[in-house]
């Protein structure tokens, strides 16, 4: 059964619900029992020796764990000898039973059923008589690793909470990201580092702050081993609801990784990792979500530790959080002397450009951008996440650039790599392919700027389209068609994207239009500015305030002044407008001649009917 048919056949179970559940629970039942099936196929070839093992152990008085987890192969055990096919063989006493065999599980895997608040489900189920339904229809599929891999389990979760998502209305981004984002988000995080990597025994360290289902964490796993299978990657992270975070230990478990490592609670106002450095490191924190529950922890923090803390560069508003997921990552960046960091944030719009000179916004991309923190950034297609069709972009940050990409910054405009899926799953119509990762990726490698050059016939009709790098000639275009050009890689020093916001001032004048002077202090003998006349500029840092004012001030009011006092520095990264190619409108002569062409079409029509 491949993937999908398994996502259809365990949604199949809300019917059984149906009635007794409402739809934004479905969840609470189907995903606890689909953890339950994947353990216990799991741990199914190793059943009898653990049971009997544990009554050795018991009847000699001593901690059986070390043996039982021997005996398992794995990081975690049963000592019950119940499993679902027994479950479903004595309908009577399903519910004590199930109970039972829960309680027989190791201590990690008793938390993952508290986070689902299982004991509740099966209560509730009991009593609404569905208890043995479901757990009948469940012991039905086999769920071992090697019948299902851990990349198949992880896709089938993420439908189930797509599923789960759109009939409870959640947030948008605050679930998961679609596996190809996450595939792309790996290569840009390790495409520099591969011949490190490629050593044999090489152990790095990664890290999500807001792990969900531990998608991303997977991936990066899967990718490190498919190109090192004696490499090994140390997982941590830190997940705020419960059923994820439930899901992320499971699967964690069944690949022997440290689930200690993954941390229950909310990232921004209790740090699971507090003080740790990690060499990896990806996130897609729930955007243009406001963080008003933490407020009073972060602003705490903020102002009592500063730059000792991890919020000291500013504060976004309150409305949208997902910038203090990057200063958080900053935060636990591994100093460069013991080898750096690098990491990759799926941020939207909004941090781009939100907030001016002075804001808590701009003051962050300030700090990121002075020192030299950030490498790229990567704009995805819109209507690539299941909840949500806005505009997204990848961040990546080091504080290791290579020589070449020192006090620089590359863009990338990738919103053009994108196939129209057959079925739209929810917000979700686009993908990318495997392709257009590897050529996003190549641009980033070759740290490169190039083009994207479509051809199109006479007919408007696109033929073909390729990337053009410097030095490579342009395509023919075809007899009545043209060839389009747009920047596609573009590569920027670190001040391009700051500006000085000075304040013009002019005088203030009185009744009869005499300058206003200052009677007192510093003030004394100087024109008085004019409220109701005050201005602002934004002078780009790569330039002189003074030639600037000289040139595009003083012609049109010679009497203005600056007042330097009120002088900030700002930073944004207008993406969009770096991007932007101006496309001439038709001629008047060809819309006039369409015009004619459509007028006649009716006359002609309008003349049949007559």
């Amino acid at each position: 059964m491949n993937q999908q048919a398994l996502s259809s056949f365990i949604w199949s179970v809300a019917d059984l619900l149906r009635g007794d559940y409402k739809q934004a629970d479905y969840g609470k039942v189907i995903l606890p029992f689909t953890v339950l099936r994947r353990l216990d196929c799991v741990l199914e070839p190793t059943r009898a020796a653990v049971v009997a093992e544990f009554e050795t152990r018991k009847s000699l008085g001593i901690d059986p764990t070390p043996f039982l987890k021997r005996k398992s192969g794995l990081s975690f055990f049963n000592t019950s000898d119940i499993d679902m096919k027994r479950l479903v063989g004595d309908q009577d006493n399903i519910s004590s039973n199930l109970q039972f065999y829960i309680r027989g599980f190791s201590e990690d895997v008793r938390d993952i059923f508290e986070r689902f608040e299982f004991a509740t489900q099966v209560d509730r189920l009991a009593k609404a008589g569905l208890l043995y339904q479901v757990t009948e229809r469940f012991a039905r599929i086999d769920l071992h690793p090697d019948k299902v891999d851990s990349h198949q389990m992880g896709l089938i979760f993420e439908e189930l909470i797509r599923r789960f998502s759109e009939l409870s209305n959640e947030t948008a981004g605050e679930h998961f990201t679609p596996r190809e984002v996450i595939s792309l988000m790996v290569h840009l995080l390790f495409v520099e580092d591969d011949e490190v990597l490629s050593k044999p025994g090489v152990i790095r360290t990664i890290y999500d702050p807001a792990a969900g289902t531990g998608g991303m964490l997977s991936v990066a796993d899967e990718y490190l081993v498919e190109h090192n299978p004696n490499a090994r990657l140390v997982m941590n992270g830190q997940e705020l609801n419960p059923e994820s975070y439930a899901i992320c230990k499971a699967d964690m478990l069944i690949k022997g990784q440290d689930v200690s490592k993954v941390v229950f609670g909310n990232t921004l106002s209790d740090d699971g990792h507090a003080g740790e450095k990690f060499d990896y490191m990806l996130s897609n924190p729930p955007f243009g979500v406001e963080w008003k529950k933490v407020e009073k922890e972060v602003r705490r923090e903020h102002e009592q530790q500063g730059f000792n803390g991890r919020f000291g560069s500013g504060l976004p508003r309150v409305s949208d959080g997902s910038l203090l997921f990057l200063m958080h990552l900053i935060s636990k960046m591994r100093p460069a002397a013991d080898g750096g960091s690098r990491f990759a944030i799926v941020l939207n719009g909004s941090p781009l450009f939100t907030g001016g000179a002075g804001s808590g916004e701009s003051e962050i991309r300030r700090y990121v951008l002075e020192n030299d923190l950030l490498e790229a950034i990567v704009a995805l297609p819109t209507d690539m996440f299941y909840n949500t069709g806005i505009s997204t972009y990848i961040w990546v940050l080091t504080n290791r650039k290579p020589a070449n990409r020192k006090g620089r910054v590359q863009l990338i405009n990738g919103s053009g790599f994108w196939q129209k899926m057959r079925r739209s799953l929810g917000s979700k119509r686009k993908m990318i392919s495997e392709e257009d990762i590897g050529e996003v990726t190549r641009l980033f490698g070759e740290f490169t700027e190039a083009q994207l050059v479509t051809v199109v016939d006479a007919e408007g009709k696109e033929v073909t389209r390729q990337v053009m790098r410097p030095g490579e000639a342009e395509p023919v275009a075809p007899e009545g068609g043209k060839v389009k050009l747009a920047p596609l890689s573009r590569i920027f020093a670190n001040q391009a994207f700051g500006y000085r916001n000075i304040t013009v001032e002019r005088p203030l004048r009185d009744e009869v239009g005499e300058v206003v002077l200052g009677q007192r202090g510093k003030a004394k003998g100087n024109s008085q500015p004019d409220s109701r006349l005050r201005d602002t500029e934004n002078v780009p840092l790569t330039e002189e305030v003074e030639a600037y004012f000289q040139r595009e001030v003083l012609p049109h009011v010679p009497d203005a002044w600056i007042d330097h006092d009120k002088t900030k520095v700002g930073y944004e990264i207008p993406f969009n407008r770096l991007f932007y190619v101006f496309e001439p409108p038709r001629s008047l002569d060809e819309i006039n001649a369409e015009l004619k062409q459509v007028t006649d079409r009716v006359r002609m029509m309008i003349g049949e009917l007559s």
